[in-house]
């Protein structure tokens, strides 16, 4: 019976690649326009972020009830041209607000102006829908339009509404702007690092298909409400997933170098490059993944998106990094090094000379080593407490001065800092009477009173269910420090009230609780995070000792990184404070992936000690690994330090602490503390294993 002839070796080693290649091929060409389709299923209402158990969000489900649904206030400031006063204009601005009743995205009536104290300016607040998405701009431009008839005024837009539109327009353009940046800069480092035309191209390639095909599974999830999404976790998952991409890239592609020098069949080499490296790759990769997934134990939905769709990124760049990269690599060969000439790490290269003197200042000094480094990072971490997270005020939300930042500093300087964005109390109707009176009575509070059926305060307020809502106007601006913590007296004065059941929410309200839910998380999250470091480093390096040095180094590293934010982010950047959810965000993406170049590193150093012993096994392998991983660490740091280009504090603190944390764990951390001890302490390092006793194989 005739039989069909199977492909010859050399036949099924070309014919695997070529599959692979035009399967990414595929890949990139359906997936990768989803890369700049996020924005279509992103949203930017903070609103939608809020806390699940907190009792501001427990106030946003009272008030339908109420038939007033969730709004977005727009508040307009009129100022009279030069130093005049603006007393005899208010009928004008009662005309201007009331033409807008009934217009697209309007909900309700619109109340009448109000004079300032001084008289020389007057506010109206128009309630907007929160869900108008990208019809926002057009609302708004409606309401200056019709401010405008006001003459002899300058017309300025505050409030909730206008900040979420110049959010908007700070995110405007991101996966463009971003993914050009971010390339960009990993392009020029790669062609500095391996001076070679041909290999970054490939190594970028690899990275926007990991991109591509990350993006149309998280756009898949995010149509069908399965995951959030908003401006920050779409730019996040750019910047990890070419990061992550290119890291894991550099060390295959080291490898593949060095197995080059040594054999000449390029399948071969792909082969043994792949059998040493993926398993460092694999348990880095799932380091950063679990640690990020590590983010759905959070109550802020915001960070429970960044969890799954983080997670999700980095699948997508460990599978590009281990099947499209080989595959590139077994049809390219020698020529993906061209012109340079590939060489092994093992000291004779241009670059391996410096970290050849670095082993050999670790094994001659190791406790001096260690000390003086350990010593710094005690130093820089000792201003890891003064580091304040209370939160970003809304003038320092946008790097450059933004239109909603400038109309209220104007509204502060004329009206009290919570008007026009009330604090909303929700209490039984029999205890309304009380519940204002304690209001009233609670320091920094500047008028309470009950809202009526017209949803204006003022008046016998409206019942529903036995239930009122309360209006609470504070001394503050609304997203102050002094504002939250006048929220805070307030619930504990209300919730003293008998029989009222009374929550207290509103715009300051939920800033409070965002806060309370941040440090709760980080108290959660960052214990749980570093459970998973451990155990995924006992099962990779199979020792206990070792594991726990790591962890305690990269966490020693967080702290020290958080000590020189706290100096830089005050005396360099002018910020009064961070965004209660940067410290967390740093600490998961700067401990998972500073693990990432632990693993690197003693995953070598073990492989290199099974055949050398111990001690020529640290230096070897510091010295093997020395060039890629300072590369790939540069190469992390730059592209998370293209966040920068985005003009929020937000983003600008996280892409500082990431990038300047990156650069310390590979420059200090990985490249001397961590040698230098393991070489002090020998042997005794790999307990409970038997590696340190085991005699080298010749």
């Amino acid at each position: 019976m005739p039989t069909t002839p199977r492909p010859s070796p050399r036949a099924a080693r070309r014919l695997v690649p070529v599959l692979l290649l035009l399967l990414w091929l595929g890949i990139g060409g359906a997936l990768g326009p989803f890369a700049g389709r996020l924005g279509e299923v992103a949203t930017n209402d903070q609103a939608a972020f809020l806390p699940r158990s907190a009792e501001s969000t427990e106030v946003i489900d009272e008030q339908r009830a109420f038939r007033q649904e969730e709004t977005l206030p727009a508040i307009v400031v009129w100022t009279a041209d030069g130093d005049g006063r603006v007393t005899g204009l208010r009928d004008a601005a009662d005309r201007a607000l009331a033409s807008l009743g009934g217009t697209p995205g309007v909900v309700g009536e619109v109340s009448p102006a109000l004079l300032s104290r001084d008289g020389a300016a007057l506010q109206g607040v128009v309630q907007l829908r929160p869900d108008l998405g990208d019809r926002l701009p057009d609302a708004l431009d409606r309401i200056r339009s019709a401010a405008e008839a006001v003459p002899g005024t300058t017309v300025r837009l505050a409030g909730p509404a206008a900040s979420q539109a110049d959010l908007s327009d700070a995110f405007a353009g991101i996966d463009g702007l971003l993914l050009a940046v971010a390339l960009a800069t990993v392009l020029v480092i790669l062609l500095l690092v391996y001076r070679s035309l041909l290999l970054p191209l490939v190594i970028i390639l690899g990275a926007v298909f990991a991109l591509g095909l990350a993006c149309a599974i998280v756009y898949a999830l995010a149509d069908r409400e399965i995951v959030r999404v908003d401006g920050q976790v779409q730019g996040i998952l750019s910047i990890l997933v070419i990061g992550a991409a290119t890291d894991y890239a550099l060390l295959l592609t080291a490898r593949y170098r060095e197995e080059l020098a040594l054999r000449s069949d390029r399948y071969l080499a792909v082969r043994a490059a792949l059998r040493q490296s993926w398993g460092a790759v694999v348990a880095s990769a799932a380091t950063v993944a679990l640690g990020l997934l590590a983010l759905l134990l959070s109550d802020l939905t915001n960070n429970r998106a960044l969890g799954p769709v983080g997670a999700i990124g980095i699948a997508c760049a460990v599978l590009s990094s281990l099947t499209f990269l080989p595959a590139v690599l077994v049809l390219l060969g020698r020529a993906a090094y061209w012109p340079a000439k590939p060489r092994p790490a093992d000291g004779r290269g241009a670059g391996d000379g410096v970290w050849q003197r670095v082993a050999e200042l670790v094994d001659r000094a190791p406790r001096r080593v260690w000390a003086v480094a350990l010593a710094a990072l005690l130093a820089c971490a000792a201003f890891a407490p003064t580091l304040a997270s209370r939160g970003v005020p809304l003038d320092e939300t946008f790097v450059n001065d933004a239109p909603s930042v400038a109309a209220q500093r104007t509204l502060a300087d004329h009206f009290p800092g919570g008007s026009g964005n009330p604090t909303v109390v929700i209490a039984n109707a029999d205890t309304v009477d009380r519940v204002v009176a304690a209001a009233r009575d609670t320091d920094g509070v500047a008028s309470a009173a009950g809202v009526t059926d017209s949803g204006r305060p003022g008046g016998e307020p409206l019942v529903v269910d036995g239930r009122v809502r309360i209006d609470v106007t504070l001394s503050f601006v609304a997203d102050s420090d002094a504002a939250k913590d006048t929220v805070a007296r307030l619930r504990t004065a209300l919730h003293e009230v008998p029989e009222a059941d009374a929550l207290v929410g509103g715009y300051t309200a939920q800033r409070y609780d965002t806060l309370r839910t941040a440090e709760r998380d980080r108290t959660l999250i960052v214990p749980v995070v570093l459970v998973i470091i451990f155990l995924i480093l006992t099962v990779l390096l199979r020792s206990l000792l070792m594991p726990a040095l790591l962890v305690a180094t990269v966490a020693l590293n967080f702290l020290a990184t958080l000590g020189v934010s706290a100096l830089v982010f005050r005396y360099v950047f002018g910020f009064g404070g961070t965004d209660p959810s940067v410290p967390l965000y740093g600490f998961v993406f700067l401990v998972a992936l500073g693990v990432d170049y632990n693993i690197f590193l003693m995953s070598r150093v073990r492989e290199e000690s099974l055949r050398l012993g111990v001690r020529q096994g640290v230096l070897r392998g510091l010295v093997t690994t020395g060039g890629v991983i300072t590369s790939a660490g540069v190469v992390l740091a730059a592209t998370f330090a293209a966040l920068g280009v985005i003009p929020l504090a937000f983003l600008a603190q996280t892409a500082f602490i990431v990038a300047f944390g990156v650069l310390l764990d590979t420059l200090v951390v990985r490249s001397l503390l961590v040698p230098a001890l393991v070489r002090d302490a020998g042997a005794v390092a790999w307990w409970p294993s038997r590696l340190g006793v085991k005699r080298p194989r010749a």
